[in-house]
């Protein structure tokens, strides 16, 4: 799935990123990004349904043209209001599990936290925040901004993301398709290690080893 920016461009239009989707067989996931305030959003998630014939919308209220932050009033708002008319919503929003719980209970089909700020490649900045995230809801949840490389992505999966979605560290690395790569395998990992399960962390060693069947020597 990708997702794309809604623009005043003819979608049918001859070599259009809508064509180049579709004939690769990628399903097309519409968002608002560029709207700062729940009005401009609702209204873009509008032309996008009837430009794309889909219900399906990425949900973007940014609050913050320096940070891209979402602003999270503006953004329970709209999302509010377009799970009222029929859509299948999934917010970007803060790293924060009150709002998330809360944007759960409008009825949003997934969240969308940040790691760190959009294209920064900072990573999970707050991963406790994350894993309060994973406690606290039951819709899925999916790293939507700040990866950086292939172990921010494996750390995502770990905490309990059920996906992520990576742009800027796959399409600004030096070799997009090797970086593509690697974050596709680092996904997998990461998916592998929450389902194992890791080893409680401890402030001391613990050997592992048995004493058990140690030679006893004399003094």
């Amino acid at each position: 799935m990708v997702t794309v920016a809604l623009r005043r461009v003819d979608p049918s239009a001859r070599g259009s990123i809508v064509e180049v989707l579709d004939e690769a067989g990628v399903e097309l996931l519409p968002n608002t990004a560029g709207c700062y305030t729940a009005r401009d959003a609702v209204t873009t998630a509008r032309m996008a349904r009837e430009a794309f014939e889909t219900e399906w919308i990425k949900l973007e209220v940014i609050g913050d043209d320096r940070t891209l932050l979402p602003d999270a009033p503006g953004l329970l708002e709209a999302a509010e209001q377009l799970v009222d008319e029929g859509f299948v919503v999934l917010p970007y929003t803060n790293d924060d599990p009150i709002l998330a719980r809360r944007l759960q209970d409008v009825g949003c089909a997934a969240v969308m936290p940040l790691g760190s700020p959009i294209g920064s490649g900072m990573g999970i900045r707050n991963p406790y925040n994350l894993s309060l995230m994973r406690e606290r809801i039951g819709v899925p949840l999916v790293l939507d901004a700040g990866v950086g490389t292939a172990s921010d992505a494996a750390l995502a999966m770990e905490l309990g993301c059920d996906a992520v979605l990576c742009a800027s560290a796959i399409s600004r690395a030096k070799d997009p398709i090797v970086m593509a790569r690697a974050i596709r395998g680092a996904v997998e990992a990461g998916r592998a290690a929450r389902l194992a399960g890791r080893i409680p962390r401890r402030l001391y060693a613990e050997a592992s080893t048995p004493d058990a069947g140690l030679p006893e020597l004399d003094g």
